[in-house]
């Protein structure tokens, strides 16, 4: 039986017509009132279609539709939303404002999961967030982004447990027709489609558009009848199937990614790769500069690493993507061979080691090895990410590796509850919203006053007990509980109790359950007749984690204790509305990864924003966001090898650092009824976070430190015809091949007694090897020694050229200024220079004397 599809679309009347537009833009998910708009058609409903206005238009009885043509307020209402929606797309952008030479600048972003809200749910957790954080961010700046990602049929797994408190997964179908997307029509109105070939086959996907603000969303599916059964399956699951399946999704994501923008005739200037998985759009972008632009493998790379950056996500060698030999050959075999690669250079690519042929693999070497510009997402992450990566500069100090930061941040209206929200309406005034990375607002935030902060935090709280106690009830009548365990979920949790939150990813580094380690203490703290406390618990573990699944059963189980049934809830299908519930309403926001495996890290930036406190291992953002009144920290940022010693210690801390401190300042009330010393801490929270942890701050950082900066460098690399990159490939060809030749031949200097304020005397000789003293750059790396003999604090200083010497070698000097006592020490090194380098340093081209 051949069944035709087709689509019915809701019967808006055409007063009602605003209403559809404001649903197939995202903004509305970030304005209070759109989302209100929306609640107001059918309060059942919009929960019922898990807040999805498209579903919602499409359900909502007709009848209701007419009333509400007749309701002069929801009327009015509906205007003055569209008019809002419409100030915002047209009126000018910052970026506008600021730049408007660059309004042909275009930036592409490429992900492979996207959080925008929970009814579009093409999210795993915090690099999904994080993607559509910076979406949103990009579109209040104006800045001319572009998203470039995968529609998934099933997206990631929905969680629910069994009696057990084991984890279960389900893959329930997205229905797109019920999503704000909207397919991309050719003149003709049919699907514009794109391509990618596979082993023996071509696979197809179109490509739906989710408009996010001012910016674009482009997204493919292969779920359509050109392709196989089982190519249909590409875009079904995120982050599902065999290592297979995930190099083909990878393909889909970069490759195909590539041919969307030039099938839609967009031209970036800049690409990001935000973590790995779309690594592959390097080599066909090098293969469409070849093949369209007559520049060789050299000349294209250099193109395209000059406008391409790369964000890595993990510090845990587990979460890059590897794959491999025989699946690159498989997949590869005829794509390196177009790009002129031979088999080994292609390969080296993805290996730390280019030489090592044991090496499998690896996306976030190949991306670092094909970008300009690479960084971790916080202060710590950077240190732990050239640690991790160091093999690939193995010539280079830790410090030197390229790979830098930019701190995570959160797009603070969509985390900021409605209460706080007009709160701080009144009293920061509206640039907090739309400028939230301008500290001005934020140092408003002591002339709140305390009641008012007090209480709108209160509400929060009850808020969240009375949305744990329903979420609680459907879980139990799921599972088939006694009628009496159902009826007691009406009173679990207290809506005056000190309450604390742990909502994250069930990764066994992230230790969910560290804070029931010692069960009698915890119980002990969590039913003090005057000063009770209570914890919400959510996450999801990967569906082959078991050990996270474990994790989870655990808690779960604590929880079912009766010394623990009113004191402890667990919230499963972890989402970004469960977590708006949480963020918004706990009093403390705890975190205990294991230092250094936290990255970032934003779920505790959104709590701060909404006026609850951090308690946390110094790892990730809390290394720079912790300042001693804003929070609290377990330890001072040990790390250890003994895992079992870390756990019995930090736990011990957790458990002081809750009774000595968090619960009396809590519960130390001053006579007017406000914990006066608590609010302050809330007030120090909200204020030290709020501009610097915002996605603004971070979109601007990357707009400054790399859009901007490396748009124009990869023109002039373009100009007259490729010039520029023709002659920096040549050059590296040139320097290539004579460097194994070059070297430093000795190193000589006047040390001896030298006292401060005198200078040492450094002189080396160099061979060049028919290399120009021009293209070469001779420094001395010097600085004090710590006990280790390493050099800290490392300082550079280039040396001169001071004599000819023939036969290819030169001398070279300096004088480094003796500043101050103690031991020191110094050396001497040589790499390669040319002005249109995009990084000081390349793989394997630094020589130490």
């Amino acid at each position: 039986m051949k069944i035709r599809s087709y689509t019915v679309l809701p019967s808006l009347p055409a007063r009602l017509q605003p209403l559809s537009r404001i649903s197939y833009n995202t903004w509305w998910s970030w304005s209070r009132d759109a989302i209100e708009l929306f609640r107001r058609i059918d309060p059942d409903l919009w929960e019922e279609v898990n807040h999805s206005p498209v579903e919602m238009l499409g359900r909502v009885d007709q009848k209701r539709l007419e009333e509400l043509i007749k309701d002069r307020s929801f009327l009015a209402f509906m205007d003055r939303v569209e008019s809002d929606m419409n100030d915002y797309l047209y009126q000018q952008s910052w970026f506008d404002g600021a730049y408007p030479d660059r309004r042909r600048d275009s930036i592409a972003y490429f992900s492979a999961e996207f959080g925008i809200h929970e009814s579009i749910p093409i999210y795993s957790g915090g690099l999904g967030i994080l993607a559509g954080d910076h979406l949103k961010s990009a579109s209040d700046l104006g800045l001319p982004l572009v998203g470039v990602g995968l529609l998934y049929r099933q997206g990631y797994f929905r969680q629910y447990l069994n009696a057990d408190g084991w984890q279960q997964e389900t893959y329930p179908q997205n229905d797109f027709s019920n999503m704000p997307v909207k397919l991309e029509l050719d003149k003709s109105g049919n699907p514009i489609k794109i391509s990618v070939d596979l082993p023996g086959r071509q696979v197809f996907a179109q490509i739906w558009r989710c408009q996010v603000g001012r910016v674009p969303l482009y997204l493919m599916d292969a779920d359509i009848p050109e392709n196989s059964h089982a190519d249909r399956m590409i875009t079904h699951q995120l982050y599902g199937g065999d290592w297979e399946m995930r190099i083909k999704q990878e393909i889909l994501l970069g490759i195909g990614g590539v041919r969307l923008l030039h099938m839609l005739r967009i031209r970036p200037t800049v690409y990001h790769i935000n973590e790995g998985h779309s690594a592959f759009l390097a080599l066909e972008r090098i293969r469409l500069l070849m093949e369209n632009r007559g520049l060789n493998m050299h000349e294209a790379r250099e193109i395209v690493k000059s406008s391409t950056c790369f964000t890595t996500h993990t510090p845990v060698p587990a979460g890059n993507d590897v794959f491999a030999i025989d699946l690159m050959d498989k997949y590869f075999g005829d794509f390196y061979k177009q790009i002129g690669f031979t088999r080994d250079e292609f390969l080296g690519l993805g290996r730390q080691d280019p030489f090592d042929k044991t090496e499998q693999f690896c996306m976030t070497v190949l991306a670092l090895r094909l970008t300009s510009w690479s960084n971790g997402v916080s202060e710590l992450h950077g240190d732990v990410a050239r640690k991790m990566w160091k093999k690939i500069w193995k010539e280079l100090p830790i410090d030197e590796v390229p790979i830098k930061h930019i701190t995570n941040g959160i797009h603070t209206p969509s985390w900021v509850s409605q209460d706080m929200a007009q709160l701080y309406n009144r009293y920061l005034g509206p640039d907090w919203k739309r400028m939230p990375h301008d500290k001005r607002s934020w140092e408003r935030v002591p002339s709140i006053p305390d009641a008012e902060l007090w209480r709108t935090h209160e509400r929060r709280r009850e808020r969240l007990v009375a949305f744990a106690r329903r979420r609680l009830k459907s879980q139990l009548e799921k599972r088939g509980a006694m009628k009496s365990d159902i009826m007691a979920a009406a009173e679990v949790l207290d809506p005056e109790a000190l309450t604390i939150g742990f909502a994250r990813r069930f990764a066994t580094y992230k230790r969910g359950t560290l804070i029931a380690r010692n069960p009698a203490r915890l119980a002990r703290m969590l039913n003090d007749e005057h000063k009770p406390v209570q914890i919400v618990l959510a996450g999801k573990a990967h569906p082959k984690d078991t050990h996270g699944k474990e994790f989870i059963k655990r808690m779960v189980q604590l929880a079912s204790k009766p010394e623990f049934r009113h004191r402890i809830v667990f919230i499963e299908d972890y989402d970004i509305n469960v977590a708006q519930y949480i963020v918004a309403g706990v009093d403390v926001w705890l975190n205990n990864p294991r230092r250094p495996l936290e990255a970032s890290g934003t779920s505790g930036m959104k709590v701060a924003a909404n006026g609850g406190l951090n308690l946390s291992i110094l790892d990730g953002w809390w290394v720079e966001g912790f300042n001693g009144s804003n929070g609290w920290a377990i330890g001072h940022g040990e790390e250890y090898d003994d895992l079992e010693y870390q756990d019995e210690v930090e736990s011990e801390a957790l458990y002081n650092v809750l009774e000595k401190e968090i619960v009396p300042l809590f519960y130390n009330i001053s006579s007017d009824g406000l914990p006066r010393e608590w609010i302050q801490y809330m007030k120090n929270s909200i204020q030290s976070v709020g501009q610097q942890f915002s996605a603004t701050r971070m979109a601007m950082d990357y707009l400054h430190r790399f859009y901007m900066p490396h748009s124009d460098y990869s023109k002039v690399l373009k100009a007259n015809n490729y010039e520029q990159a023709r002659v920096l490939a040549a050059w590296k060809d040139s320097i290539g091949q004579r460097w194994n030749d070059v070297g430093i031949e000795s190193v000589s200097d006047s040390s001896g007694e030298l006292r401060v304020g005198e200078l040492m005397q450094i002189e080396a000789v160099v061979k060049l090897a028919g290399i120009k003293p021009e293209e070469v750059i001779v420094e001395v790396y010097h600085g004090g020694l710590d006990l280790a003999g390493e050099i800290k604090q490392r300082r550079l200083v280039q040396m001169g050229l001071v004599e000819i010497m023939g036969d290819g070698r030169y001398r070279y000097k300096v004088g480094i200024p003796c500043a101050y006592s103690g031991r020191h020490g110094y050396a001497v090194r040589m790499r390669p220079m040319h002005e249109r380098m995009s990084q000081m340093f390349e793989p394997g081209w630094v020589i130490w004397g």
